[in-house]
């Protein structure tokens, strides 16, 4: 059951005039302001016996944070805090086989903050002389999230840090692509580079599970792959349409049993532009966390720049190595491709266009999408390397069911045109949500 624990309102420190200045000075999220500071917190609970919460649970839950979440985020549009107003953005369903989506999004290429690292590297180490989100004011925080011991969700208006906190926080993105899109920032304090471990990826799951929203996405870049910011970090919001990969036909590959000995099954992307894979299953959050943790870490291991893709509530993953940075860097991408400025990241691949001349807002086509987005995609040969490299990463942690590769008969399963247990409203002529 949810419940909300009241506790006296007090002005948080960025608000108060009267308290005595602490820290640097700036109310930013270091160690300098952050601990002793008092920020709203939202807790969750770990699910009973490693098994998901049922139906009522998740759908009270969920009702809960979207509230929250939207709620905070609309006070700080009010409050002036985006860079623009990305709901005044143009939007459309491009007619075509994909139903890719596109958005002409000026404001971001103006006023996106350049990417201040190599693009040749996926692991690169932190560097507190760069931009990270120690930096970012207090006033673009909406929540803490964090586990509690307690089943069920709590909500504390504020709650001050204790010098033994290692908080992760759900942040404004002050550049959105969408309505609704924050950063989720795990152990912010601790300072961490953008690669991901298995205990961050587990809370994006939380986080997507605890919203129970089928049209609230959480992505992940890595360098290489058009992260700009050196500091682990997710990236989440609302679209009210089915995103084209999603609605893509799949064939099962392989499963992995873990631990637990709960199947985590993994399929391959078919007839898409990119190439990835998709991972489904297990009775408990920590099932895929494990799985796709691990295709991961191997990913990076080995310089693969890659994108990920938190669908369906938590329930659904895809991976996509991919070599488009590369690609640039050695000249092999088009002039045509180059002048759009594009870069293809998480959500591009996913299908969301985020374009920034009204030019090719304006003659966006399934060809054009798809034109890009191939350019993005590893080779067949080298995706089959790549698919090696991960089950051999996954199989040292599991027992892998031994067919990774595609053979001719195999099942390929079509997904319906909207995610399962859709609960908000798309319209074709405009998707965003205002």
């Amino acid at each position: 059951m949810l419940s909300i624990k009241r506790v006296p309102t007090v002005v948080s420190n960025y608000q108060s005039e009267e308290e005595e200045e602490s820290g640097c000075g700036r109310n930013c999220l270091g160690k300098c302001c952050l601990l002793g500071a008092k920020l709203p917190l939202y807790t969750f609970g770990k699910m009973k016996g490693g098994k998901d919460l049922n139906h009522e649970e998740i759908e009270a839950q969920g009702f809960f944070l979207d509230t929250l979440l939207l709620g905070e985020w609309e006070d700080r549009m009010r409050r002036g805090l985006f860079r623009y107003d990305v709901t005044a953005c143009e939007t459309k369903v491009i007619p075509g086989e994909y139903g890719f989506i596109a958005q002409l999004n000026e404001g971001r290429h103006l006023k996106k903050r350049p990417t201040e690292f190599r693009v040749d590297r996926v692991l690169q180490p932190f560097d507190e002389n760069k931009f990270n989100f120690t930096k970012v004011g207090q006033e673009e925080v909406l929540f803490r999230f964090e586990e509690s011991e307690d089943v069920g969700a709590c909500f504390f208006q504020s709650a001050r840090m204790e010098p033994t906190n290692a908080p992760s926080v759900v942040a404004i993105n002050v550049s959105p692509i969408e309505y609704g899109h924050v950063l989720l920032i795990p152990r912010i304090l601790e300072c961490l580079p953008q690669r991901i471990d298995r205990e961050s990826f587990l809370l994006a799951l939380y986080m997507a599970a605890e919203a129970g929203n089928p049209y609230f996405r959480l992505g992940y870049n890595s360098l290489g792959a058009f992260a700009t910011i050196n500091h682990l970090h997710f990236q989440a919001y609302y679209l009210a349409v089915p995103f084209p990969v999603e609605k893509a036909p799949t064939q099962k590959i392989s499963s992995v049993k873990g631990i637990s000995k709960n199947e985590v099954k993994i399929y391959q992307l078919m007839n898409y532009p990119v190439r990835g894979l998709i991972f489904e299953g297990g009775d408990a959050l920590e099932d895929l966390a494990d799985a796709v943790s691990n295709a991961c870490i191997c990913l990076q291991n080995n310089n693969i720049p890659y994108n990920v893709l938190i669908s369906d509530s938590g329930k659904r993953i895809f991976l996509f190595p991919q070599c488009y940075a590369e690609k640039q860097a050695l000249g092999e991408v088009s002039p045509e491709l180059l002048d759009t400025q594009v870069n293809p990241a998480v959500w591009e691949i996913s299908g969301h266009m985020v374009l920034k001349r009204k030019k090719d807002y304006e003659e966006a086509s399934d060809d054009n999408a798809c034109r890009l987005l191939a350019e993005v995609s590893l080779t067949e040969e080298r995706f089959q390397e790549v698919k090696a490299y991960i089950f051999e990463a996954i199989a040292a942690h599991g027992e892998v069911e031994d067919k990774p590769v595609l053979e001719d008969g195999d099942k390929v399963e079509a997904r319906g045109s909207k995610p399962s247990n859709a609960i908000l409203p798309g319209k074709e002529e405009c998707v965003v949500l205002q």
